[in-house]
């Protein structure tokens, strides 16, 4: 939260959806997208921990177990500072069921093409259970706009640059590791790489590193490797449905979110529009076996702006709902959604994958004087106490949040009427949008907090009543 805002400025593009939707890596390396305006970042005084021994005849070596935001960014960030680095990932076509919502912070922070970019939404509808709709968007800036984004572009494009960086991709399934038998011996990697040589079977491979990043998501092997310990998962379950031309054009840059029992008793539903397609979903934690019958009480709640529309692809996939008990041992060091960096309340994942991936890999670097010496535990947890001084309280806010307004139908009413609020709405988006807190008037915030309490008041007024008619 207290990060320096990092933003380019770039030119105003036009929206870009002629890509097709499976594009593939190898056609965007041929075709790449236009460089956005380059990003000037502070350089890094590099100090290398005194204990830490030089390496003869080669750099450190550090694999990156998993190809999504995190695993890119961070092995990008090792390549660039000098580590030999080398990505594992068993899915390059990756699409994973995702919202695809980035902050315009990432936009600049991360040097992204605007080309990725799908949509550039600048209005959403919050529709309540009883179909109350709140716009969204009023207090926005001329430039300011959620991107939306397909995961399996946005993550080979990162994937990509680290490649262009010097990082080594394999197309592997990570099977375990065995871990170093001295203090600074190395750890051997077991996978499964698939280069086509010998058909869907692969070829059994190892590899010594000297240290690695678990990015392999919610059911990370990398955590299991480190007895990194459980966490709550919701089950995100999302639909790609192409709609007739003149309904897309409704959501040309416009997003929806739908609140209420029906949708997810514990999160909400989504319509999110993409280059020639809405993203139609939702995702629980305690009604995961309802998975499906949630998913169509959401497409009955949009049924009238998506009619006549054809679904093109399923996707299911576990979330986090909170951070990992352990995210650290050794020279092992979690990242993204492998280490359960994904907010409550909103769900938002992308951009805290890809800040935690390169945080992580920055302490190494710095740790490794540029690759040249051992890193050890010590120089992974700067990372951890950098990352939690500046986004812990993001995760407990929102936790709060989550566990006040989602836990009722009533309460839900009462999230969507204070989200009609310009203050809320202004104070929300200047976080979301670069990940900082912003200052608030006093005065607005005296007059929200009575507003909260009057909406909280009602919604456990309208509780009691409708408790008294079903008894």
């Amino acid at each position: 939260m207290a990060e320096h805002r990092q933003l380019s400025t770039w030119h105003n593009g036009h929206l870009s959806c002629a890509r097709d939707l499976h594009r593939t890596p190898a056609e965007l390396r041929q075709d790449p997208p236009k460089p956005a305006a380059k990003v000037h970042f502070k350089k890094t005084h590099i100090v290398a921990s005194r204990t830490n021994p030089k390496l003869s005849n080669r750099n450190l070596r550090v694999a990156v177990i998993g190809g999504g935001p995190a695993g890119g960014s961070a092995a990008e960030t090792l390549a660039k500072g000098g580590v030999e680095t080398f990505i594992i990932e068993r899915k390059l076509d990756n699409c994973k069921p995702c919202s695809g919502a980035i902050p315009i912070c990432m936009v600049g922070e991360f040097d992204l093409p605007l080309d990725i970019i799908d949509r550039k939404v600048t209005k959403m509808k919050m529709i309540s259970p009883s179909n109350v709709t709140v716009d969204i968007g009023r207090t926005l800036k001329p430039h300011e706009y959620i991107g939306m984004v397909r995961r399996e572009i946005l993550d080979a494009y990162l994937r990509d640059r680290a490649a262009d960086n010097g990082a080594k991709v394999i197309n592997g399934l990570f099977l375990k590791m065995d871990m170093p038998k001295g203090q600074n011996a190395p750890y051997l990697l077991h996978y499964t790489e698939y280069t086509g040589t010998k058909g869907g079977i692969g070829e059994k491979k190892t590899l010594e590193v000297d240290a690695v990043i678990g990015a392999d998501g919610a059911n990370s092997k990398v955590a299991k490797s480190i007895n990194a310990g459980d966490y709550e998962c919701a089950l995100a379950f999302q639909e790609r449905i192409r709609i007739p031309d003149e309904k897309m054009a409704y959501y040309e840059n416009l997003a929806e979110v739908y609140v209420g029992a029906d949708v997810s008793p514990d999160f909400y539903g989504w319509v999110f529009p993409k280059c020639n397609h809405v993203a139609v979903g939702t995702g629980t934690v305690t009604h995961k076996g309802d998975i499906k019958k949630l998913q169509l009480a959401t497409r009955n709640r949009a049924k009238d702006k998506i009619l006549g529309g054809q679904i093109i692809r399923v996707e299911a996939h576990p979330i986090p709902e909170h951070p990992r008990p352990r995210r650290l041992s050794g020279r092992v060091a979690l990242v993204g959604d492998a280490a359960g960096y994904v907010t409550k309340c909103s769900g938002e994942g992308i951009y805290f994958a890809a800040k935690s991936g390169r945080m992580c890999a920055e302490a190494i670097v710095e740790g490794s004087e540029n690759g040249k010496r051992m890193v050890d535990e010590s120089d992974l947890r700067k990372y951890l106490e950098k990352w939690d001084k500046a986004y812990w309280p993001t995760y407990k806010v929102l936790d709060v949040l989550q566990k006040v307004f989602y836990r009722s139908n009533p309460a839900r009413e009462a999230f969507v009427e204070m989200c009609a609020d310009e203050y809320v709405q202004k104070m929300t988006f200047d976080s979301y949008f670069y990940k900082k807190v912003v200052p608030g008037n006093p005065l607005d915030d005296l007059k929200l907090a009575f507003n909260t309490i009057g909406s909280l008041v009602r919604a456990n007024a309208l509780k009691r009543e409708m408790e008294k008619l079903s008894s």
